[in-house]
């Protein structure tokens, strides 16, 4: 296999074709994986930062077919190396087919020992990838240490068999709190769900999103993510990029001709990920996104393209009420340094404990919010 490294992702469609066709093969195949999702962190970050992070793209071939590709990101010195979109994917990972996946991640090792990187940081690799058994491998032939904590879980909807869907949706549909809560948003007006699919009518309804994704975390006492401007222009980037696929959907969930709640997501390979959500706080009573959140899993079933609804990161108590499954994320430490080996164990066991109360974990994520960290 031979290794060849980009200090930047080109807008080269060949190059964008294979990358897409490789990651159709990878044992799960994730819209974060996606090319154009680096070129949209790539432009994003770069209007933002100065200077921005750096990517750091190898490419696996053989003979002339692409194997494998690493996207990831390096800082100014050029000593600690991160999954370039690991701030902004619920799911990074190492592209290739999963037989090839040690071959790869050794050789993707051996370039980054070869320059001398002392720390690479992977953040939310599945916990089901092929990745994990292929980085205790290579670290251990090249002399890291390798730390692998537990991260998130994702909750997930499987949607099943047509007789498994039917019976999903009868159960959504039953549920006592859905049905009281529709009431009450249908007597204001007709309840209805939005598809917005085109880059031109994202483009004009981002603002409004954002705007009610800011206020209601300011109500909670919270900061938004989008309170960064290189997050707000992200969210442009991916929608315009993915549009021409009809990959990018923002749902919206009507009441006569007013949006109450949004959902920012992709549909891809058969999954449907719910990226982003959020509500009107003037309607908060009525639960709207655990409306708009019912009303989804109804439209799900009926679309034999979809094998499941992905409801993102964190295990918030309205995702436990529907979902079916869950997939488990991992956060993992590659290092040179004993010392930051060992503080890494340590900052995890710290946090653990710190997480048993509520408010200081809280104050903690926010203020690392404000810092944008």
């Amino acid at each position: 296999m031979v290794i060849v490294l980009l200090r930047e992702i080109p807008e080269e469609l060949s190059l964008l074709q294979r990358w897409n066709e490789l990651v159709l093969q990878m044992e799960r195949p994730e819209v974060f994986y996606t090319p154009q999702w680096a070129l949209a962190i790539q432009s994003s970050f770069r209007s933002a930062f100065k200077p921005p992070p750096k990517p750091l793209v190898f490419l696996g071939y053989d003979a002339e077919e692409l194997v494998g590709v690493a996207c990831l990101s390096v800082d100014s010195g050029e000593q600690n190396v991160n999954f370039l979109a690991g701030t902004t994917a619920d799911y990074c990972d190492f592209v290739s087919r999963p037989r090839r996946r040690a071959e790869f991640v050794t050789a993707v090792l051996n370039e980054l020992h070869q320059r001398k990187v002392g720390n690479l940081v992977l953040a939310n690799l599945p916990a089901d990838s092929a990745s994990l058994g292929a980085l205790r491998r290579a670290s251990k032939k090249y002399g890291y240490h390798l730390y692998i904590r537990p991260a998130y879980e994702c909750p997930r909807v499987e949607l099943g068999s047509t007789a498994q869907r039917q019976a999903l949706k009868s159960t959504v549909m039953c549920k006592r709190q859905l049905r009281k809560c529709l009431r009450a948003l249908e007597a204001k007006g007709a309840v209805t769900l939005n598809y917005l699919r085109t880059w031109p009518e994202i483009r004009a309804a981002l603002p409004g999103f954002v705007d009610v994704h800011v206020a209601r975390f300011q109500a909670l006492g919270r900061v938004s993510f989008l309170v960064a401007p290189e997050r707000r222009f992200l969210l442009e980037e991916l929608a315009r990029r993915f549009a021409d696929t009809r990959g990018i959907t923002l749902t919206r969930l009507m009441v006569a001709d007013r949006p109450v709640a949004w959902s920012y997501g992709f549909q891809f390979h058969g999954s449907w990920f719910l990226y982003q959500t959020t509500f009107d706080l003037g309607c908060k009573d009525d639960s709207p996104g655990y409306c708009l959140l019912g009303k989804i899993l109804i439209e799900a079933c009926e679309q034999k393209a979809l094998r499941l609804v992905d409801l993102g990161l964190g295990s918030e108590e309205y995702k436990r009420w529907f979902a079916n499954s869950g997939r488990k994320t991992l956060h993992a430490t590659v290092t040179t340094s004993g010392v930051r080996h060992f503080g890494e164990i340590t900052r995890y066991y710290v946090a653990s404990e710190v997480k048993k109360y509520p408010k200081l974990d809280r104050a903690i994520r926010d203020a690392r919010a404000r810092l944008h960290l």
